[in-house]
């Protein structure tokens, strides 16, 4: 069994898939060390790892040999977060999720938030891209490839609920694996998207939003940080060195060791 296999099998267990996020390789191997069974990358973490901010404005080239450094290292599937992606066209969006399978990826995020402008992909127009998208990946042999399709009404409009089922029903009959509904927080929601809409649901973790096992029983098949566990690393990086600096001794650096 190849990895997008495993990876597709993942999201078919009863039990939800806690994907852990990673933004380097370091973060990456950490991550399987302790046991997750499938790791996501984070496109706000990369960009922050390397002093950019989020939105696609990292070089794609350099987003995805970030990416590959992670997928060759951890034998464990990898999803990669390639924002709306990297492209103003369907083409160049279609080639792009092909050079990021063919680096060994087992699945992907693509949202519907546009990039060059305000708002979101109009319906029909970003489910014609999915349906180039999974033409193209079955077409080179990448029959599986996981699709998490991100719906971002819950970032955008005032009363999402309807519009993210619409979306979501016809994402799945465009090719998409799964749905991703970040800001999807209130518990009858949650279950009605889960119920509504056969595919698997991915959640993103919130304050007040992070038990896998409340999120299991309400019918969420999986479960991402995003950028929180990143945010918190540099945090406490700026916070260590700011105390370096400032008191102009290292002791604090061996305690507890």
């Amino acid at each position: 069994m190849n990895k997008i296999q495993q990876f597709k099998e993942l999201h078919q267990s009863d039990e939800l898939l806690f994907l852990g996020n990673a933004w380097d390789l370091l973060s990456a191997l950490t991550l399987e060390k302790v046991g997750f069974k499938a790791i996501g990358t984070t496109s706000f973490g990369i960009a922050n790892s390397i002093g950019l901010t989020d939105g696609e404005h990292i070089d794609f080239n350099r987003h995805l040999a970030i990416i590959k450094s992670i997928v060759d290292n951890v034998a464990i599937p990898v999803s990669a977060d390639i924002e709306a992606g990297y492209g103003k066209t369907i083409e160049i969006i279609v080639n792009n999720v092909l050079r990021t399978a063919d680096i060994g990826v087992a699945g992907i995020n693509i949202e519907d938030s546009l990039k060059y402008e305000k708002g979101l992909s109009q319906i029909v127009q970003h489910s014609k891209l999915l349906e180039k998208m999974r033409t193209a990946l079955d077409r080179h042999g990448f029959k599986d490839f996981f699709i998490n399709a991100r719906i971002d009404t819950f970032f955008q409009l005032e009363n999402p609920l309807t519009e993210t089922i619409e979306r979501g029903k016809v994402y799945v009959e465009s090719g998409a694996s799964g749905i991703f509904v970040p800001g999807l927080i209130n518990e009858e929601e949650i279950l009605e998207v889960a119920t509504t809409i056969q595919s698997p649901l991915n959640i993103l973790s919130l304050p007040g939003l992070t038990n896998c096992n409340k999120l299991e029983k309400l019918g969420v098949k999986r479960f991402s940080f995003g950028n929180a566990l990143s945010d918190k690393i540099i945090a406490y990086l700026e916070s260590n060195i700011e105390q370096i600096f400032s008191t102009m001794d290292t002791s604090h650096l061996y305690v507890n060791q």
